[in-house]
């Protein structure tokens, strides 16, 4: 009764104390005192808080199965990078990971190695391969690549009317560990901004861009999943990519050839094309963990 100040926050800590679950009173715990420290800090206005209750609220409205501004939102102040940090510490051979995105979709097609993905996508073709392997260079037959990427315009296909999906499609590697498919070269392109997350963006006097690239996820018995993206060398968003998502390593070059001339899969495409080739490490359970 009468509680204030440091009293009221120790009393609101105190009242998860008898939770069976103690990870969940380790992180309640950190919650309200973090919280209340950071209200203390910038002396909070009751005006300030009903501001950020009303975005929070239409941050909740705005999502639907397709679109999830709470996930955007954490993209955006760089949450989502610190978890894939916490979560993903394995051997500097593996391939790095970065934030997961708001646009992945469960049940893509198959597609067959060597197929196309793209569906009639706008966009300049591109042939997308390599291997998946283990940290000593060992290739990982039947693992599961799915992979989901923007269109020239640089929408994802979720957020059209479609028919059916756009470069969006899983598939398995061979006994060699090889992944291959054609899509369109991916483009540099603004995360949505027409709602609460675009407001925060627009008001800390920050861009919505983010640099071209391709995501991938690839999961294999006994191997730690990968989340990860591919960036094209050389775009100009690099540096300042709006969810902090970029890594070095994860760069690669995405090389024209022009129509008429063989493709590494034999084709000959009617038209200019990339190809752009990334081999995808995976970790093991027992390497992830140590």
């Amino acid at each position: 009764m009468d509680l204030q100040g440091d009293e009221l926050t120790a009393a609101v800590v105190a009242s998860f104390g008898d939770s069976p679950s103690g990870r969940y009173r380790e992180v309640m715990s950190a919650l309200v005192r973090h919280l209340h420290a950071f209200a203390r800090e910038v002396d909070l206005t009751e005006d300030e808080y009903f501001t950020a209750i009303d975005f929070l609220t239409r941050t909740g409205q705005i999502s639907t199965g397709t679109r999830q501004e709470f996930v955007l939102l954490a993209d955006v102040l760089g949450l989502s990078m610190l978890t894939v940090g916490l979560g993903n510490r394995k051997p500097p051979e593996a391939t790095q990971s970065t934030v997961f995105g708001p646009f992945f979709v469960e049940g893509s097609p198959e597609v067959r190695l060597g197929g196309d993905i793209s569906n009639g996508a706008p966009g300049q073709p591109c042939l997308v391969s390599g291997r998946v392997l283990t940290t000593k260079g060992q290739p990982i037959p039947q693992a599961l690549v799915e992979t989901w990427q923007a269109d020239e315009d640089g929408f994802y296909d979720v957020q059209k009317d479609l028919d059916g999906p756009q470069n969006r499609a899983h598939l398995t590697t061979d006994a060699e560990g090889n992944y291959r498919f054609w899509a369109v070269k991916p483009v540099a392109y603004p995360i949505p901004d027409d709602g609460p997350v675009g407001e925060l963006l627009r008001a800390g006097g920050r861009g919505p861009m983010r640099p071209a690239h391709i995501h991938f996820m690839v999961t294999a018995p006994g191997y730690s999943r990968l989340i990860t993206h591919v960036f094209a060398a050389g775009d100009e968003y690099l540096d300042t990519d709006a969810v902090f998502g970029v890594k070095q390593s994860l760069i690669a070059d995405f090389t024209e050839h022009p129509a008429g001339t063989e493709a590494p899969d034999g084709s000959t495409p009617e038209r200019p094309y990339y190809t752009v080739d990334y081999d995808l490490v995976l970790a093991t359970t027992e390497e992830a963990q140590q």
